[in-house]
């Protein structure tokens, strides 16, 4: 994240904080988003939100469905809200995502919207395995854990 802080195109426009919570992050792969222009002046303005959208790969193309960006005031042709945009990835990595999608339970979820250092906004899709409710309650005590540990050596040092 050193680079990121040094680099002023580098910009974090939309996280979804609770896909880490819900799914057990298998990997993840950077995709580039295709926007309209209104869409982007939009993005530039942090008017968005992938919290509730996921990405499926359909007809050899990889989508991703309901992410919202806020329509542009401004714009003289705007855009609908919540279309399907197309992620754009080699021909390899929609292969392996699609043989991802197969097997059982795995699911792709975007984790950041972001302006890279180029200024082009890109999505990091998370392939993701469902978490069952002991699962979470595993994860938020190993959390808790590790802040309890974490304040005892604070309180040693």
């Amino acid at each position: 994240m050193a680079k990121a802080k040094e680099n002023p195109n580098y910009k974090v426009i939309a996280e979804n904080r609770r896909a880490r919570y819900d799914y057990a992050i298998e990997d993840d792969l950077e995709c580039g988003i295709q926007l309209t222009g209104s869409e982007v002046k939009s993005l530039r303005e942090n008017t968005s939100n992938i919290a509730e959208s996921y990405a499926h790969v359909e007809d050899g193309e990889l989508w991703l469905v309901n992410s919202y960006i806020a329509p542009y005031d401004r714009a003289m042709f705007g855009h609908e809200e919540r279309r399907r945009r197309k992620l754009l990835v080699s021909k390899k990595e929609l292969s392996d995502l699609w043989n991802a999608t197969q097997r059982k339970g795995m699911t792709l979820v975007p984790l950041v919207l972001y302006f890279n250092h180029r200024g082009r906004a890109k999505i990091k899709i998370g392939i993701a395995k469902g978490k069952k409710v002991h699962d979470k309650r595993e994860t938020q005590a190993k959390r808790d854990w590790n802040r309890q540990k974490q304040r005892l050596l604070k309180d040693h040092s």
